[in-house]
């Protein structure tokens, strides 16, 4: 499986499980990890055989700066979930989400992230009846 990567994709959003977190807001970095066979694409240089990476970059920018989560792992869930269902090429997703000014007690300041990994089967499966 061929690789398309976002790194330090960068939004404002009010995500969080403390009621300040969600009223003044902060910043969150996303990367994004995509699975997608891309030998048509290198062979074509046609576009439309693989993955519009500013498409997939939107797509993060719209879900972190839109409803807000408590948690950055509902948040990571919904990312994987839009791209795949956007991006039919993508068969496998990693996503990280980055909180650098996570209220930790012990570090005021401390980044605390999560990432997840999804194949489509899986976001299909949740679907089924």
């Amino acid at each position: 499986m061929d690789t398309i990567e976002l790194r330090g994709l960068t939004f404002y959003g009010y995500h969080g499980a403390y009621a300040e977190e969600q009223k003044l807001g902060q910043r969150f970095v996303v990367d994004v990890r995509l699975g997608v066979d891309l030998a048509e694409a290198g062979r074509t240089d046609d576009l439309s055989r693989t993955v519009d990476y500013g498409k997939v970059a939107e797509t993060v920018r719209r879900i972190v700066e839109g409803p807000r989560f408590k948690l950055i792992e509902a948040l990571a869930e919904a990312l994987a979930g839009a791209i795949l269902d956007a991006h039919p090429l993508v068969e496998r997703i990693d996503v990280r989400v980055e909180k650098p000014s996570a209220p930790v007690s012990a570090a005021p300041s401390g980044l605390v992230a999560v990432e997840i990994h999804r194949r489509r089967t899986q976001v299909e499966d949740v679907d089924a009846p």
